[in-house]
């Protein structure tokens, strides 16, 4: 069965503790105005926030008024780091039956919801059994607590592993035009091969982190296209992603307004063959090989 998400996902990482220490009337706002502007899923992880945003969505959402079938909510689980909500001496990763299970019982009690609408194994791990996960993803599908499963950060012949025991619907990794192995290491092409959902987290790359020859060459590019389009250089950035036919889904960390509204309209830009090919000639700084 395929799942259907919005065209663009809201990433949740930076709503909380760990980032701009949203109020729950903050998040309430902030969840409306997605919502308003067809932005419908949203995207969680247990380790955000040091374990503590879901807890802080969840309270939240359930005051939002937002029906929750109108949403799609994913929540990612493994990593372990010591903070002071967990005692571990070593970060690391849990993908045992019973911490998966563990785990994605406790997201659920933080969102406040009696699903989710997508789980993702958050990161590979080198001790990680593929049949002992599938027998946790079987035991939380059978009872109706997780709709469909995934993967983050996976390289196509990890994905192979799996595929003995279960279809993989989703890999979540990040693509932009400053990083854009995927392109290249077979990822996109696994899945597109095996009709696997690609999402991006970090779609805009490192354009307004780093300043570089990089970012200085792209900047220029996108100057000159952002007029000749008359749409912004953020916009850009994820019409090139959009452009790509493995039909990625951008998943934005940004809780600014604007930039959301300017996301959304990104997906209406249709960016001219050589115009996109200018652009990863400037994130290469060569013609294309």
């Amino acid at each position: 069965m395929t799942h259907t998400y919005s065209k663009i996902i809201a990433g949740t990482m930076t709503w909380g503790s760990g980032g701009k220490k949203l109020s729950k009337k903050d998040m309430m706002q902030l969840m409306h105005y997605c919502f308003d502007n067809e932005i419908t899923t949203f995207d969680h992880a247990d380790i955000y926030g040091g374990y503590t945003n879901e807890n802080d969505f969840g309270r939240a959402f359930a005051d939002s008024g937002i029906k929750r079938e109108s949403v799609q909510l994913i929540s990612k689980c493994g990593i372990q780091v010591a903070t002071q909500n967990r005692k571990n001496s070593v970060k690391h990763y849990n993908y045992s039956k019973d911490y998966i299970i563990w785990s994605v019982e406790n997201s659920l009690k933080y969102l406040k919801t009696g699903y989710l609408d997508l789980l993702l194994i958050h990161r590979p791990s080198p001790l990680m059994d593929p049949e002992e996960i599938f027998e946790a993803i079987l035991y939380l599908k059978k009872q109706g607590k997780i709709k469909d499963f995934g993967v983050s950060n996976f390289t196509p012949s990890q994905i192979e592993l799996f595929s003995k025991h279960m279809s993989v619907s989703v890999n979540q990794v990040e693509f932009s035009l400053t990083q854009n192995k995927a392109m290249y290491d077979g990822t996109l092409d696994q899945m597109m091969l095996k009709n696997i959902k690609p999402m991006a987290w970090s779609p805009l790359g490192s354009i307004y982190k780093e300043s570089s020859e990089q970012t200085s060459r792209i900047k220029k590019q996108l100057s000159a296209l952002s007029v000749k389009y008359h749409v912004t250089e953020d916009q850009l950035l994820l019409a090139w992603v959009l452009k790509h036919p493995s039909k990625i889904i951008p998943v934005i960390g940004s809780t600014d307004t604007t930039r959301i509204k300017n996301a959304m309209n990104a997906t209406t830009i249709q960016l001219e063959l050589e115009d996109w090919f200018l652009l990863l000639q400037a994130s290469q700084g060569h013609e294309v090989p």
